[in-house]
């Protein structure tokens, strides 16, 4: 029952030749009986080939499969780290809600010190205070909050490795797409744009971003310069950087379960990741 159509097929191919050979010489015709030297040294020959081509076809089957069997396990790999990080990203937003909140007690320890005419000690206070602030509080981009989560992650990751990333986001508080899938796809497409722009001349390490709707389609937009040749196959871009593919399946996949499409393109020295997604309510 784990076997697929095929497997079956070609499983129950064989018994069907035995059936059909054996009515086709001893009971609609007494070729077998006959006792013709062709037919006698055909029959092992047939029975040989038979198998042969059987057992590469069953061979193929069950690689095919095993193929498609361990990408789904690395897809629910990446669906499980997709909604780990959604949760951490949360967790993140949670805790600069609670610094923020905790403003009052530094405005009162501030205030302590301009009273005592401490300059250097405000000046360090405040830099503290600032440098705290800035590592937990994400960037805004658009009012959708997983987006603006993921984005906000991947804009602190490439500028930690000088790559001026830029975004031009418009989309509403909330879309008809779950936030672990969003949250795969663009993970998975930042990433791999972010290390191909790693690996460039400083001056060229960018990336940009778009995503907006149109006509009811949710349309994500990613562009990044590379070096290197990307070979693109059966619409999935090979190239030397580790765990790029998987990223790419995984990207089309994703986009394939929600009806949509991902097309991915390498030209003139940019490589373009296109997604588009129907929004179903």
């Amino acid at each position: 029952m784990e076997k697929s159509t095929k497997s079956c097929a070609l499983l129950g191919a064989v018994p069907m030749l035995y059936y059909l050979f054996d009515y086709g010489t001893a009971i609609y015709t007494d070729l077998l009986y006959q006792g013709k030297n062709g037919v006698l040294q055909f029959i092992p020959s047939l029975f040989s080939i038979v198998f042969f081509v059987f057992a590469i076809l069953y061979h193929a089957e069950t690689q095919k499969q095993s193929r498609a069997q361990r990408e789904r396990d690395m897809l629910a790999a990446q669906l499980r780290g997709a909604h780990s990080e959604l949760v951490s990203l949360r967790q993140m937003q949670n805790i600069a809600a609670i610094y923020r909140h905790d403003m009052r007690h530094h405005f009162a320890i501030l205030q302590g010190m301009a009273s005592e005419n401490n300059v250097g000690k405000l000046k360090t206070y405040l830099n503290t205070a600032q440098s705290d602030v800035d590592g937990i509080t994400p960037a805004r981009f658009c009012k959708n909050e997983t987006v603006n989560l993921i984005l906000s992650t991947f804009f602190t990751k490439a500028s930690y490795v000088g790559i001026n990333m830029t975004v031009d986001v418009t989309l509403p508080s909330s879309i008809p797409i779950s936030g672990t899938a969003l949250c795969s796809l663009l993970s998975n497409g930042l990433e791999n744009a972010i290390s191909a722009a790693a690996c460039l001349d400083p001056e060229r390490r960018t990336v940009s971003v778009k995503i907006t709707i149109h006509m009811a389609k949710l349309l994500i937009l990613i562009e990044n310069p590379y070096v290197g040749e990307i070979l693109i196959k059966d619409g999935i871009p090979l190239t030397s950087l580790e765990g790029n593919s998987y990223g790419a399946r995984s990207i089309t996949t994703i986009a394939d379960a929600h009806g949509g499409q991902a097309i991915f393109s390498a030209e003139h020295g940019i490589f373009t990741l296109k997604i588009m997604l129907p929004l179903r309510k």
